[in-house]
């Protein structure tokens, strides 16, 4: 959406409650300038805090939208995550994991997708994998990896006939300062994810009961690297309780 219809909008918006712009920016405690600048559509002059605040006054919401080169920024983006799920999918398979990508999931109302479930048989060791190229909401990451490992049994046992010993999870994320940083910055997450670095190679060498795992692996696309990453297999699945 441009400026200008930015503009636009919040006039009409503000019309609605019958203010001035004066009313409006007492309402929103800002100036009244700021006002007369959003709705002239120079955007560029007006912090996004203000903008913010000003909107909720009137009862309405910004998302932003980000577009760039048409529609090549979502193909960028899941080039990362395709990179750090294959960087993934690799390291498990040279300890000896077995590892499945993209299982799906319906029971009974609950539905997603685990990026990777991985298995070791002779321990009997489930790990259940989220891969993520940032963490937008900790509560929604926490509350969707909770549900992941909870069904992470029974999807396993149905779908591929592994009877798990033990559940473990393991967060991926791209080895870069702002992850390592917003990690740092997160005592949930820093807590709900404990193990990681010499402590978790270790474990994924031997798996010796559960764990909570954080990872880090280095982002490499197809552009950076030259050469194609063989997208990686999924694998579909449906409780029969859903059918």
């Amino acid at each position: 959406m441009g400026d200008v219809r930015v503009g636009v909008i919040v006039r009409a918006l503000r019309r609605r409650h019958g203010w001035r712009q004066v009313d409006l920016a007492s309402h929103a405690f800002i100036s009244q300038q700021v006002v007369s600048l959003i709705e002239r559509g120079h955007l560029e002059a007006v912090s996004l805090r203000a903008l913010r605040r000003v909107l909720g006054t009137l009862e309405a919401q910004a998302t932003i939208d980000i577009r760039w080169h048409g529609g090549q920024l979502d193909r960028l983006v899941d080039e990362a995550h395709a990179s750090v799920v294959s960087a993934t999918v690799r390291r498990l398979r040279r300890l000896g994991w077995e590892v499945e990508v993209e299982v799906t999931y319906s029971i009974y109302g609950e539905r997603g997708s685990i990026d990777l479930l991985a298995w070791r048989g002779p321990q009997r060791a489930l790990l259940v994998i989220e891969v993520k190229t940032e963490v937008t909401s900790t509560e929604a990451t926490l509350r969707k990896h909770d549900e992941k490992v909870r069904l992470g049994r029974a999807v396993a046992a149905e779908r591929f006939g592994w009877n798990a010993g033990t559940v473990s999870r393991l967060l991926v994320l791209p080895d870069t300062s702002t992850a390592r940083r917003r990690m740092a910055a997160s005592e949930v997450l820093s807590g709900t994810y404990p193990v990681r670095a010499g402590a978790l190679r270790d474990w994924l060498r031997r798996p010796n009961g559960s764990i909570s795992g954080l990872l880090f692996l280095p982002v490499t696309t197809v552009r950076s690297a030259g050469r194609r990453i063989d997208p990686p297999r999924r694998s579909g699945w449906v409780s029969e309780s859903n059918r």
